[in-house]
């Protein structure tokens, strides 16, 4: 029987600066079911795992091979300290450690442009990623799209590499070779393509295209897993490099549909014309008060056509016609003014408890934004499931998918109704947390946090109780705050579970069972 080693990190010291003491708390994936049939799993696009075939693997009887095993023999006797840590890192799942990745980019970039000096506000550009305002913005919606777009290529790949698995049936390296020391646990029975190197690459392809000005981290936090699954005893290097292959001809399919998704077209100002201007002329238009922004000097509305990116889960039609929600309260109207009342109620009382509630889902700048905090929230519970690889991949396409179309039809909404912030209205209203730039509604962290806790109940229904309970304290959160209405939080958290209902259809067939 092969010797099976844990490699754990003892002194803090001794860890690498890129990987935190958090990150390193996470066991070591090591799934109760391998989900060997997962080849069979419905793809997110509809790809054909036959169009996916990886090159013939090399046969183990041929030199080159053999140089392969001496390789990982020679490697695993000079493991370092930091070897030692970069396997334990990358041992707690590939999945898990790619979102995190993605989370913290989004937090370094998620920071709103400051205005020129002639009061204008300049927009970060794609083709000059590095110059200020950097690129992106990564604002809720951004962020959003982002984790959707990368958990969705992961799996799909997974999905495919799965099948090329069973198709190719090679045995892992440390089966083929006595000398070769399986040092991290073997969540696939089948090693080529590796599905380590399938997400690597998929990953790295996606968070180069959504994050231009950090290739060189990215590269290098491919080569760290790289390494990680050549020292683990369990991959050769022909294996890995098919994996990689693989990852990048998936993520070319995501990269196509990304660049004709519209999101590029959501911005305010296209060549010094604010295009904006429509929403508030037909607020007026219906005796309506039109949101303005609350900044000095007043920034143009963070994408205001972002309602009108593709969704993954239903069509443009079925946003309108069923997802989009009914008109709030009006301006002029008693209950508006009801709803006003009590929003400054909550401004002016604060309790211990509130603000806590205030500050735990503010979510604000430099953050992960709410989206990112509701994967946090997924990755902390879906440790505790020992899940497969591919089935991570699919809980987290799940979720982001759902969190995608939820801002695509929070942003509808908001820009459809365009609808003023309880401190426009009531200027003694005085905020609670960060007053975001754009229409109050509906409530965007309720829509996001409904859609969250819709596919997470389904996921784990043991735990449905809690993340409804913690999406209604997520909304509350924003009338806690002074920011937003009861109805916008409560219409939010209806929308929200609205969309994540068709993510939960969704997984009802895609083969996976729950």
């Amino acid at each position: 029987m092969k010797r099976f080693i844990t490699i754990i990190c003892v002194f803090a010291a001794s860890c690498s600066k890129d990987i935190t003491e958090t990150n390193l708390k996470f066991p070591l994936l090591n799934p109760v079911k391998p989900d060997a049939n997962a080849g069979t799993w419905k793809t997110i696009l509809p790809l054909n795992a036959a169009d996916f075939a990886p090159a013939n693997p090399p046969a183990v009887q041929d030199a080159a091979f053999k140089a392969q095993l001496d390789q990982i023999v020679n490697l695993q006797k000079q493991i370092s300290s930091s070897d030692q840590q970069n396997l334990d890192y990358w041992g707690a799942g590939a999945v898990l450690r790619w979102n995190e990745i993605l989370r913290e980019l989004v937090a370094k970039y998620n920071l709103p442009p400051m205005q020129n000096a002639d009061g204008t506000y300049p927009i970060p550009s794609a083709a000059n990623p590095l110059a200020y305002p950097y690129f992106p913005f990564a604002n809720p919606p951004y962020a959003a799209r982002a984790y959707a777009y990368v958990s969705a290529a992961q799996y799909d790949a997974l999905v495919i590499a799965t099948y090329w698995k069973d198709k190719v049936n090679r045995p892992l390296a440390f089966e083929l070779d006595n000398r070769i020391v399986r040092i991290l646990p073997n969540p696939s029975q089948k090693a080529y393509p590796s599905a380590d190197a399938v997400v690597l690459a998929v990953s790295g392809a996606m968070l180069k295209l959504l994050f231009p000005g950090e290739v060189a981290y990215i590269d290098e936090k491919m080569a760290q897993h790289r390494k990680a699954r050549l020292l683990s005893g369990i991959e050769t290097a022909s294996d890995i490099e098919a994996g990689e292959s693989l990852g990048n001809k998936v993520a070319q399919s995501f990269i196509q549909r990304a660049r004709g998704d519209q999101a590029g077209g959501a911005v305010a100002i296209v060549n010094g014309v604010n295009l904006w201007k429509v929403f508030e002329e037909n607020c007026i238009a219906i005796n309506e008060i039109p949101w303005i922004s609350q900044e000095s000097p007043k920034r143009p509305p963070m994408l205001p056509f972002f309602g009108r990116v593709r969704p993954f889960l239903f069509d443009s039609a079925t946003l309108v016609g069923t997802i989009r929600p009914p008109a709030p309260p009006s301006t002029r109207s008693e209950a508006f003014k009801k709803e006003l009342a009590e929003v400054k109620y909550y401004s002016e009382n604060p309790t211990r408890e509130r603000m806590r509630i205030v500050h735990f889902w503010a979510d604000g700048v430099g953050t992960y934004t709410p989206p990112g905090h509701w994967n946090a929230i997924a990755a902390e519970t879906f440790v505790t499931q020992n899940w497969s690889e591919v089935r991570w991949a699919r809980a987290f396409a799940l979720l982001n998918m759902a969190l995608i179309d939820a801002s695509i039809a929070c942003w509808d909404a908001k820009f459809h109704y365009y609808n003023p912030r309880p401190s426009q209205m009531d200027p003694s209203i005085k905020t609670l947390t960060g007053l975001p730039n754009f229409p109050s509604y509906i409530s965007g962290h309720s829509t996001f946090s409904g859609a969250a806790a819709e596919v997470l109940g389904y996921l784990i229904p043991e735990e449905a109780d809690r993340f409804s309970a913690m999406a209604y304290e997520a909304s509350m959160s924003r009338l806690y705050g002074a920011i937003h209405y009861r109805s916008d939080c409560s219409v939010g958290l209806t929308v929200g579970r609205k969309v994540g209902n068709y993510a939960v259809k969704r997984a009802m067939t895609d083969g996976a069972g729950r």
